[in-house]
């Protein structure tokens, strides 16, 4: 850890707490108020929850902000899971006795549609001791700090890397303390991290780079990229407006990753299709798109695979595809591309511009 950058920031901080009390007193209040309401739950009190208790759980959370309709998200996760699943997984991540480390990579090899960032919240405001959260702002703000090896995929968090996270923002908890600040927990890290170095790191700085492509070393993190990819390209489309779903069988023989619907009126549908690429051969890719031009409502195949791979699906779709309708998209640009969405959905939902009974 770069530990010059940090004490700038803590000096900042602590500066900053003083001469704008009200607007850091507020944004604390807030932070406490959220702490307070998920420290009220037991192991017992969270298994004896009902489905519409769920939604109020989930929905006052910071990674949920980017979906306007958080009851779809909640109907989502029980219909994918099983609500009694959800439970007994939820109150062995935040209420278990085994080491974080394990918990973790048992929750999250459990339970479909609840990532990293949803995790990680839930954590620190069960504990905020022990626990930290663990989404793009601390990997932004670490790798600012020059703390090596932050993940970029999500195969990468895994329960050992973020007992390393946790590990790291005790140390930054700790100079926190040192230098006068107060309430200096690990979810004042996040605020500390939030307020002061995101706004650096998104300057990007010399020296300050995104972390680094990590080619997938086995075939578990090969899978574990495509289905991220894949779950990625859903969440774009439903971001978008289009209905969008995965594993769709949309052709004779075609089943492909992706689709995204828009229904015009009562003329039909228009459909785009995805097919995602991460090592290997692209035959079947290629296979599978083609089918897929065979339904009349297809509008565009798109194969999702980094540079080299599309150099390649490009080369050997070449009269065997309709070049028309082929798309071409770099995998590392959806994962931006979701992001930034992301981002976006949180600031304008933060607007409350739409009710959520609506």
């Amino acid at each position: 850890m770069n530990k010059s950058k940090l004490q700038l920031a803590i000096a900042s901080f602590v500066k900053n707490k003083k001469t704008n009390a009200d607007y850091y007193n507020d944004n604390w209040a807030e932070r406490k108020e959220r702490k307070t309401y998920y420290q009220s739950f037991t192991r017992d009190k969270l298994l004896a929850m009902t489905e519409e208790g769920f939604l109020e759980y989930i929905s006052k959370l910071w990674s949920m902000l980017i979906w306007g309709n958080k009851k779809y998200v909640a109907d989502q996760l029980i219909a994918d899971n099983g609500f009694d699943v959800i439970k007994k997984q939820l109150a062995e991540l935040l209420y278990g006795s085994a080491p974080i480390e394990k918990r973790w990579d048992t929750f999250l090899k459990s339970i479909k549609g609840m990532g990293p960032a949803t995790i990680s919240e839930l954590l620190t405001y069960a504990n905020p001791d022990e626990y930290v959260i663990f989404n793009k702002t601390t990997i932004q703000c670490f790798t600012y700090l020059e703390i090596p090896d932050m993940p970029k995929y999500n195969y990468q968090y895994t329960g050992k890397k973020y007992a390393e996270v946790c590990a790291i923002a005790k140390e930054i908890s700790i100079a926190l303390k040192s230098a006068g600040a107060e309430d200096c927990d690990l979810l004042a890290v996040d605020y500390f991290l939030w307020d002061e170095v995101l706004p650096l790191a998104e300057k990007k700085e010399p020296g300050n780079q995104a972390p680094v492509t990590v080619t997938p070393k086995t075939a578990s993190d090969s899978k574990s990229l495509h289905d991220e990819i894949k779950e990625k390209l859903v969440a774009i489309g439903e971001l978008l407006g289009f209905e969008s779903r995965s594993e769709v069988t949309i052709g004779a023989g075609a089943r492909v990753d992706a689709v995204w619907e828009a229904k015009i009126g009562n003329m039909g549908k228009a459909i785009y299709v995805f097919e995602v690429q991460v090592g290997g051969s692209v035959k079947s890719l290629i296979l599978n798109l083609k089918k897929a031009q065979s339904n009349a409502a297809v509008q565009a195949v798109v194969a999702v695979a980094d540079e080299e791979q599309l150099a390649k699906i490009i080369r050997e779709s070449a009269g065997v595809i309709d070049e028309k309708s082929l798309r071409t998209w770099n995998s590392d640009d959806v994962l931006a591309v979701y992001d930034s969405l992301a981002r976006a959905h949180e600031s304008i939902n933060k607007l409350a511009l739409v009710p959520e009974s609506f």
